[in-house]
């Protein structure tokens, strides 16, 4: 990813958001960077993570020359799964969709309203 982007915004480095940045406090107060799992790693181990490297989500921005966020880079996280695929168990729609991924999403989509 690091890569590709470079080649979109050369002069641009991401910069990871610290808990206390707005977007995770938008309208939904997070009191974590949430990691939500792909539906297949939540049910078939159990865990919030893909790989032992990756234990830690990451959230991350690019700016413009006025400080206004262009992107918003969520690592280590599988937020879409979160989103689409809530439909297929009860149990990761409540544990990660209903708690994680739809209050970052709206957090996200409010922030970019906003701002």
């Amino acid at each position: 990813f690091y890569f590709e982007i470079k080649r979109v915004f050369p002069e641009r480095e991401p910069i990871e958001l610290p808990l206390s940045h707005p977007i995770f406090h938008a309208v939904f107060d997070l009191k974590e960077k949430p990691q939500i799992p792909s539906i297949g790693i939540a049910l078939n181990y159990g865990v919030t993570y893909e790989r032992e490297d990756a234990r830690t989500p990451h959230y991350k921005a690019l700016y413009d020359n006025k400080g206004r966020m262009m992107a918003i880079i969520c690592h280590n996280t599988d937020l879409g799964d979160g989103w689409e695929r809530e439909g297929e168990n009860e149990w990761y729609f409540h544990e990660f969709s209903e708690k994680k991924a739809y209050p970052l999403g709206i957090n996200i989509v409010f922030y970019a309203m906003t701002h």
